[in-house]
């Protein structure tokens, strides 16, 4: 199976199926729904699912240098890109503070479809990878949530709530707010969980996070269509041909940052692959989970819509094999 193959095959899951069929029921007005408090359910499982699989991923491989380092390199990636891309959200698209945040914070995280839509195409081509990038998956979660909290919460000097509060940065309350704020006390709890408890844990817990994590990703993104198509009246003049090159250009950015970083990083070609693949994706799952619960008022049909019906069609299709190929050339 080629590369064409595994993007098709991608953009076709059952994942953004449901989502398809979430923004097709609310075009055509459909009474379909799903409560809020079923919405945020789903929300907190999801963050729940990847944290402690990605601490029981750390728990088998054991903790050296290698896992060390990678897993730095890929939190530092993860705060700093939110930073660039929010600043350049506010230079070339005109977004509110808020809505400019949420949208960085998408571009800082990952997206866990095109991580295994990577590992396949190395699979493909012959490209063994180490085990541990799985944990590097989860640490990249919380840094970008925290990165877009400390945003909002800053205040850019224009009556925003560091200015109202006659304070600066980020004082103790607002870094109380920030470092344990319900959804990364639960992403990062469920990751040490699952390190300390290993893959006896994972298994005593593997009929609730397993088995089910597809479904119930299926129902949170068909939740997720409804919400983005339903708000995309109130959102159709933010979302213009700006926001809309952003979506390709953001991603280009981040792996490019990441390829300089492997180049000086002992990692084997395909681990330096899934790196590039991780900055350059756009989370769909752990941060519009967590931007539900920490930015309501963030409009899902913004970020939604870029992270999910830009970047990640484009990465799929275009992105994964420059991506991989930028690997190899730095990593020989």
């Amino acid at each position: 199976m080629g590369l064409a193959s595994i993007a098709i095959d991608n953009l076709l899951s059952p994942m953004v199926l449901f989502f398809l069929l979430g923004v097709l029921a609310a075009a055509a007005r459909s009474d379909l729904s799903i409560p809020e408090a079923i919405g945020k359910a789903m929300a907190l499982y999801l963050m729940f699912a990847i944290g402690f699989k990605g601490g029981a991923g750390v728990s088998a491989h054991g903790v050296g240098a290698d896992l060390v380092i990678a897993m730095a390199f890929g939190g530092l990636l993860s705060f700093a890109i939110p930073v660039l891309a929010f600043a350049l959200l506010r230079l070339t698209t005109g977004l509110s503070r808020v809505d400019a945040a949420a949208v960085a914070a998408h571009y800082g995280s990952i997206s866990v479809v095109t991580f295994v839509a990577a590992t396949e195409a190395l699979k493909t081509l012959g490209i063994s990878y180490d085990g541990y990038m799985v944990a590097v998956v989860a640490i990249m979660e919380t840094p970008a949530i925290v990165a877009a909290l400390w945003l909002v919460r800053w205040g850019d000097g224009n009556g925003s709530s560091s200015r109202r509060s006659g304070k600066s940065g980020l004082d103790s309350e607002a870094l109380r707010e920030v470092l344990f704020n319900g959804s990364v006390v639960l992403l990062m709890g469920a990751f040490f969980i699952g390190w300390i408890t290993g893959e006896s844990g994972l298994e005593a817990v593997a009929p609730l996070i397993v088995d089910p994590f597809k479904g119930v990703l299926c129902l949170f993104l068909l939740d997720m269509g409804l919400v983005a198509a339903r708000g995309f009246r109130s959102a159709r003049d933010a979302l213009n041909l700006r926001l809309f090159l952003f979506g390709i250009y953001m991603p280009l950015i981040g792996a490019a940052l990441a390829t300089v970083g492997v180049a000086f990083l002992d990692m084997s070609p395909g681990s330096a692959a899934l790196m590039v693949v991780l900055a350059a994706s756009a989370s769909y799952i752990a941060v519009p989970a967590a931007m539900r619960l920490t930015l309501p008022e963030a409009r899902p049909a913004i970020y939604l819509t870029m992270s999910l019906g830009v970047t990640f069609p484009f990465n799929l299709v275009f992105g994964i094999p420059l991506y991989i190929t930028a690997a190899g050339w730095v990593t020989g």
